[in-house]
């Protein structure tokens, strides 16, 4: 054995020599993982230099705790801050996968409501690679196991250890130093979890969610009426008046809000092998009678489809980090869509093919006023009925058939599909449309999973025009947020017949339909820029209530002369003009970068203020629970004690208001039951 080897040897036989040794092999496989399963998108010398660096400052932090204590508890200490450090990773490189994003303590703290099923998804999106980050530990257990480093016991000095928690310090603040310089307002002006990875690692990034959420609990209870001075100010300036020519063209019809679940705007006149994969939605599109939006963009964040029904029912954004549902659907005071629309005659519902605890809608339907949610236990279930997160979709549309024909007119009921949900699986008996071919297991069944909810939609629309549901309502679809993460970048460029797609690109791909049809309504394409966030102002003119006084972050995608720039939940935004990502500017007709002028740079800072006070001033709203303050002229604040979606009490209730209405499809065609009159494909049934 050479003398360098007995040497080194030696070092790792010392306590220091075994901290140098953890931390460096910490600091190894964090940015492996950075490369690998992340896609930051580190630029320059500067943002590559502090993605190289990140780990170790809080790496010699934490492990370096160890050293203050003797014998193998020191060793002890390091290998369990190492094991919890890879769990961290392994946890967030699993999350990102899926949702581009990193863990935050909201979507920790919440993950009760949202863990039905998640069983299958996480066998779809682990890889045998990831179990990477846990082999320096198997390396170092096996080291100390066969003495081939062997414990020292002599005790560290103190000082000595105080000197590394010292040094680790001084580098995290170094750091932090030289963050800020190259992206300005790094903490204070981002709402992109990205960036503070990017720039300060994932433990400064736990750290700083930490304090988030701890400040977001304090928000509340420091808040005060006088908070919303200023959000009043604001919605004053921005809301735009309602088009003259569309404002009260609903008025008393029934509104059928149909979620279509992961659901992008591409796949619209989309084809595979030539054929189309939403033929329904297609025509349903370019109906002379259906408003379509083809800038329509998601706006959601963490709370995905939370965020999404948080703005169509509320106009106020989702968080941007957990989900607003879960964390404040309970507490909070909301003057949202189904309370507004129930104190103007309305029959309120939502219908759901899961479990009601599902992002906490048993708990924040109630705080909206939803008086009904046909949630799973109100459909019949067997094994065959169920793929993914619930009841497949054509099976629930025709289940909800028979709860719709005994709702009093007019309704507001919201129908939420499930089956082009992630994994998008579905089994052989269903499957009659072809896979895409880009070889990336997760795209590939997508048009598969999106082409059979356009079936279960052409059915459940012949029912409307069969029972002439059709006739007296507004139906409005709208997708919920992406179906294919940007991670899966190879996969989306032959989606779009791309050799590579850029962040203009990726921006661009996130566009979600949005339709709104009803006979004799005037329709089109329109090309105005809005996102979610738009869709309550633009319903409710439609239906002729006025929203002057409303706390609502939208604007009505049908008003003349609206501010287009839309918001998406990390800052970031995209206008007619300009698509901005991060600190690069596109032109957003062209998709190529542009180098601002000094004009261009002023209207740029303009909408990017915009952007960060909507954003900032809708968050000051959720996390103070401001509309507890603001009393709204003619609302009738939401009692949630009124409501129980119990099966016993949902029946009972409808019972005894088609009684006293007589308003119901039933009691209109005199018949007692109308499900005969729809009719499905779906194998499972026959």
């Amino acid at each position: 054995m050479s003398s360098h080897i007995k040497n080194t040897r030696k070092f790792f036989n010392t306590k220091f020599g075994f901290f140098v040794l953890i931390v460096a092999l910490f600091w190894l496989k964090t940015y492996i993982s950075y490369h690998m399963d992340f896609t930051l998108g580190a630029k320059g010398f500067v943002q590559q230099f502090l993605l190289a660096v990140n780990p170790l400052p809080a790496g010699l932090l934490l492990f370096g705790i160890a050293l203050y204590f003797r014998g193998k508890l020191a060793y002890w200490l390091m290998m369990i801050v190492d094991l919890i450090e890879s769990i961290w990773i392994f946890a967030n490189v699993l999350y990102y996968r899926e949702f581009s994003d990193f863990l935050s303590f909201g979507i920790i703290k919440g993950s009760g409501s949202v863990q039905n099923n998640l069983g299958k998804s996480l066998a779809e999106i682990l890889h045998p690679l990831d179990f990477f980050v846990f082999i320096d530990i198997i390396v170092l257990v096996a080291l100390l196991l066969f003495k081939v480093i062997k414990v020292d016991h002599a005790p560290f000095k103190k000082k000595n250890a105080f000197a590394i928690t010292v040094l680790s310090i001084v580098l995290m603040v170094a750091e932090f130093g030289v963050s800020n310089a190259d992206r300005s307002g790094l903490l204070t002006r981002t709402f992109d979890n990205n960036y503070i990875v990017k720039y300060l690692g994932l433990n400064e990034y736990a750290a700083y969610n930490a304090y988030q959420t701890h400040k977001e609990s304090e928000t509340r209870s420091e808040a005060k009426p006088s908070d919303l001075d200023s959000i009043k100010s604001y919605l004053k300036k921005n809301r735009t008046a309602p088009n003259i020519q569309y404002y009260g063209k609903a008025k008393g019809k029934n509104v059928f809000i149909i979620h279509l679940e992961s659901f992008q705007q591409f796949l619209i006149d989309y084809k595979v092998d030539g054929k189309p994969v939403t033929p329904t939605l297609n025509k349903f599109y370019h109906n002379q009678n259906t408003l379509s939006f083809d800038n329509f963009y998601h706006q959601v964040a963490q709370g995905k489809t939370s965020d999404a029904e948080m703005m169509l029912e509320n106009s106020l954004f989702g968080l941007p980090e957990g989900s607003a549902m879960v964390t404040y659907g309970t507490q909070n005071t909301y003057q949202a869509a189904p309370a507004m629309l129930a104190q103007k005659g309305y029959t309120t519902a939502s219908f759901h093919g899961d479990v009601p605890s599902f992002w906490n809608r048993d708990n924040a339907y109630k705080s909206w006023g939803y008086q009904y949610f046909f949630d799973s236990n109100y459909y019949k279930e067997k094994p065959s009925y169920t793929v993914g997160y619930g009841l497949k979709d054509k099976i629930f549309f025709k289940d909800a058939a028979q709860y719709l024909q005994k709702l009093p007119q007019p309704f507001y009921a919201k129908l939420i599909t499930l089956t082009n949900h992630y994994p998008y699986e579905l089994d052989k008996q269903n499957v009659s449309f072809p896979a895409t071919k880009t070889g990336d297991n997760t795209v590939d069944p997508y048009v598969q999973t999106a082409h059979y909810l356009d079936q279960a939609f052409s059915q459940f629309l012949k029912y409307l025009n069969k029972t002439g549901l059709s006739k007296n309502s507004m139906i409005v679809l709208y997708g919920d947020h992406y179906g294919i993460a940007n991670t899966h970048r190879p996969a989306i460029a032959q989606l779009l017949h791309k050799k590579s797609v850029d962040s203009y690109d990726l921006a661009q791909f996130q566009k979600v339909p949005f339709m709104i049809h009803m006979n004799g309504l005037k329709g089109g394409i329109n090309h105005t820029y809005g996102g979610e966030i738009d869709v309550l102002p633009t319903l409710l003119h439609l239906l002729g209530i006025k929203d002057n006084n409303t706390i609502q972050f939208g604007n009505d995608l049908l008003s003349p002369n609206r501010n287009q720039t839309v918001a998406f939940r990390n800052g970031d935004f995209v206008s007619p003009k300009y698509t901005v990502i991060g600190s690069t500017v596109y032109d957003t007709k062209t998709g190529k970068v542009i180098n601002p002028t000094k004009s261009q740079q002023q209207e740029i800072k303009n909408m990017q203020n915009h952007v960060t006070t909507e954003l900032s001033l809708s968050d000051k709203v959720v996390l103070g629970d401001l509309l507890r303050y603001y009393n709204l002229k003619g609302f009738k604040k939401v009692n949630k004690k009124e409501y129980s979606y119990k099966y016993s009490d949902g029946m009972k209730l409808l019972e005894e208001m088609d009684k006293k209405h007589h308003t119901s499809l039933l009691s209109q065609l005199h018949k007692k039951d109308t499900v005969d009159m729809y009719k499905t494909d779906a194998p499972e049934l026959k």
